[in-house]
């Protein structure tokens, strides 16, 4: 099998930059999830799909756009009603989904090829988020495992808070390299580190 690509490289200089002399705030990093997938419910069936979910990856979902849940190497988060991006470090996700997905439930899309995932953590990290997001990411607002969807100039971003300071972002891969390059420029003034 060959190996994935990143839409980062040209631009991914791993080490600390910015202003790091007193040590660095924010910690970059593109994850390289295996699998991740997008599924819909029809009206009337969200919660027949949050079951489907929670049988295929064992994760109890919360009912409602945003609520969401991440453990180990999988995660789950609502971004619209009765839709939600599921991610796993494994690939092949959306074949374990085949026969819990039927179409009386909803649909299922895989983008694993259309997304990547970059992670923001440290402790200024919802400072620079704030940056380029309206979003509200002190931690009562946006809880541990939720998840929103929103924009950044034209680029559509989804974002789970993986972590108490702690976010994934998923773009799509076309638009990745402009983005990281905009998050690395808005984390030099706290001192960031890409690993």
């Amino acid at each position: 099998m060959p190996e994935r690509q990143s839409p980062l490289e040209p631009e991914y200089h791993p080490g600390s930059h910015g202003n790091f002399e007193h040590g660095v705030d924010v910690i970059l990093s593109e994850t390289r999830p295996g699998s991740i997938l997008q599924l819909a419910a029809w009206p009337g069936e969200e919660k027949r799909l949050i079951e489907a979910i929670r049988k295929v990856t064992g994760l109890a979902l919360p009912d409602g756009a945003g609520g969401g849940v991440s453990s180990g190497g999988h995660a789950v988060f609502g971004f619209a009603p009765g839709k939600f991006t599921v991610v796993d470090e494994a690939e092949g996700l959306a074949a374990a989904f085949a026969g819990a997905i039927t179409p009386a439930i909803g649909t299922l899309t895989d983008l694993s090829h259309g997304r990547t995932a970059i992670r923001i953590a440290g402790p200024k990290a919802e400072w620079v988020m704030a940056k380029f997001f309206a979003i509200d990411f002190a931690l009562p607002a946006f809880p541990l495992g939720a998840g929103r969807s929103t924009n950044h100039h034209d680029i559509f971003a989804q974002i789970q808070r993986s972590g108490a300071d702690q976010f994934d972002i998923y773009v799509f891969r076309s638009f990745a390299r402009s983005f990281w390059k905009a998050l690395c420029h808005a984390s030099e003034e706290v001192g960031y580190e890409v690993q």
